[in-house]
C-alpha cells in the first residue's frame, strides 16, 4: 500500500504540473497530497489488521478510537476515502472505499437515533454518485424509511434522541428533543424521493425543515442547539443546549449545521426562505466580534474564556463546504462567499491545523471539539472535520474548473 501512496502522489504531481495556477493553487495541491498520504497511512493500518476498523478520533491516551456501524460518525471515514478518490483519481482507492462502505450497510436499518443520514449518505451517497452498484439505491431508500420512523406527527419533526430511563437526555426533562444537527440528515430523504419516486420522504424533510425554521432561530440569526417539543400537542417545551456553553450561547458547530443544512434544503426545493436562513446564520458568524482572524471559530462563540478557548476545526470545515455551494446560489456578491471559504481552507491547510504526516493519529486536521460540557473530545482530531474538509476541497476544485 505504501508504494501505491508514493505512486499516487507522483501521478498527482505530474498532473498538477500541467494545470494552470488559476485552476489549482499551491496550497490546494499540497492539501490534497497531504490528505492522500496521511489517510493512506491509516488505510495501511486498517488493511494490515485484516478487518475494517473505522477511525473517529483520539482517546485521552492518544490511541485511535474506532467505532461500530451504529455510531453516528461511522459514515465519515468511508466517505473521506470516496472524496480522496475523487480528488486524486487514484483508482487503488475505489475497492477500499467500496469495502469500507459495505462494512456499515447494516446502519440502513437503525431506528433508534436520527443520524442515519450522516451514516448512509456520506458513505453510500458518495458511492452511488461516483461508482454506483445496484444495491446502493436500495440501501439509501431503506435508510430513509428507517429515519422516517422517527417523525412525530404533532410537532412535525424528526425526533433526534430517544428519552429513556436514566439517560442524560431524560435528566434534562425532555420529551422530544430535536437538535439543529438533524438538518444534515434531510439530504438522505430528498435523495430517497428522487430514487424511489415516493414523495413521502421529501414531505417529511420539508415538514422538519419548516418547523426548524420556525422554532430554532433567534432574531440575530443564530440558532439554538436543542428544541424540546411536546409529543402530545407539538408545542415547544424547552430551548436548550447540549454541547454549547449555555442555552442562549452560539455553539459554533450548531451554526455550521444550520448554514449547511438549509443550503441543502434550498438546493432541493428552491424555497427562498431556506436560502435566506443559511445566509443570515452565516453572516451572524462572519460578523461575530469573537470570530478569530484566521476564521476558525471557537467551540462556542460566547464561551467565557475567549481568546483562550479551544478552536473547532470541524465547524470551520463544515462552513467552508457550505459556502462553496452558497456561492453557486442566487445570492448577492457570490464571489465573497467563495473568497471567505478559501480563507477558511487556507487556514485549515496551514501548519496550524494540518497535522504533520504520521502524527495526530493519522487524521488530517488537528484542533476540533466534540462536547466540552460532556468533557469529551476536546482539542482532538475528528473524522467529520476531515470529511467536510475534503468535501470542501472537491467543491472548490469543481467551482474553479
Amino acid at each position: 500500500m505504501k508504494s501505491s501512496i508514493i505512486a499516487a502522489c507522483a501521478a498527482l504531481l505530474a498532473a498538477t504540473a500541467c494545470t494552470s495556477p488559476e485552476k489549482k493553487t499551491d496550497w490546494t495541491t499540497n492539501a490534497i497530497e497531504n490528505a492522500r498520504t496521511q489517510i493512506g497511512l491509516e488505510i495501511d493500518t486498517i488493511e494490515a489488521s485484516g478487518k475494517f476498523m473505522n477511525p473517529v478520533t483520539l482517546t485521552t491516551n492518544g490511541d485511535v478510537y474506532y467505532c461500530g456501524y451504529a455510531d453516528w460518525r461511522s459514515g465519515f471515514f468511508p466517505g473521506s476515502v470516496w472524496y480522496l478518490y475523487e480528488l486524486t483519481g487514484d483508482t487503488t482507492l475505489l475497492p477500499l472505499a467500496r469495502k469500507y462502505t459495505e462494512a456499515i450497510s447494516e446502519a440502513q436499518n437503525l431506528t433508534w437515533h436520527h443520524d442515519i443520514g450522516f451514516i448512509i449518505y456520506c458513505s453510500f451517497g458518495n458511492a452511488f454518485r461516483l461508482a454506483p452498484q445496484p444495491t446502493d439505491k436500495d440501501v439509501i431508500i431503506q435508510a430513509a424509511r428507517s429515519l422516517c420512523t422517527r417523525f412525530r406527527e404533532k410537532p412535525q419533526v424528526i425526533q433526534s434522541w430517544d428519552v429513556k430511563g436514566n439517560s442524560w437526555q431524560s435528566e434534562r426533562g425532555w420529551e422530544c428533543p430535536v437538535i439543529i444537527d438533524n438538518m444534515m440528515n434531510l439530504e438522505l430523504l430528498f435523495a430517497a424521493t428522487r430514487l424511489s419516486g415516493d414523495s413521502t420522504y421529501s414531505r417529511v424533510a420539508i415538514a422538519h425543515a419548516n418547523r426548524t425554521l420556525q422554532e430554532h432561530f433567534r432574531p440575530d440569526g443564530s440558532c439554538y442547539h436543542v428544541i424540546d417539543y411536546s409529543i402530545e400537542d407539538g408545542t415547544v417545551r424547552h430551548r436548550h443546549t447540549a454541547q454549547g456553553y449555555a442555552h442562549e450561547s452560539a455553539w459554533s458547530r450548531g451554526q455550521a449545521w444550520a448554514i449547511y443544512g438549509f443550503t441543502v434544503c434550498y438546493r432541493e426545493t428552491g424555497d427562498r426562505r431556506y436560502l435566506d436562513r443559511a445566509i443570515k446564520t452565516f453572516h451572524f458568524m462572519k460578523n461575530h466580534p469573537n470570530m478569530p482572524d484566521d476564521l476558525i471559530p471557537y467551540w462556542d462563540m460566547d464561551a467565557p474564556g475567549i481568546p483562550d478557548e479551544p478552536r473547532d476545526a470541524s465547524s470551520a470545515s463544515i462552513i467552508a463546504s457550505a459556502l462553496y455551494e452558497l456561492s453557486t446560489c442566487p445570492v448577492e456578491k457570490p464571489q465573497e462567499y467563495k473568497d471567505y471559504a478559501d480563507r477558511i481552507m487556507q487556514s485549515l491547510a496551514s501548519d496550524s491545523y494540518t497535522a504533520p504526516i504520521g502524527e495526530n493519529g493519522r487524521f488530517v486536521l488537528m484542533h476540533s471539539v466534540g462536547s466540552i460540557p460532556h468533557n469529551s473530545e476536546i482539542d482532538v482530531p475528528l473524522n467529520y472535520a476531515d470529511y467536510y474538509y475534503l468535501e470542501a476541497l472537491q467543491r472548490k476544485l469543481k467551482l474553479e474548473q
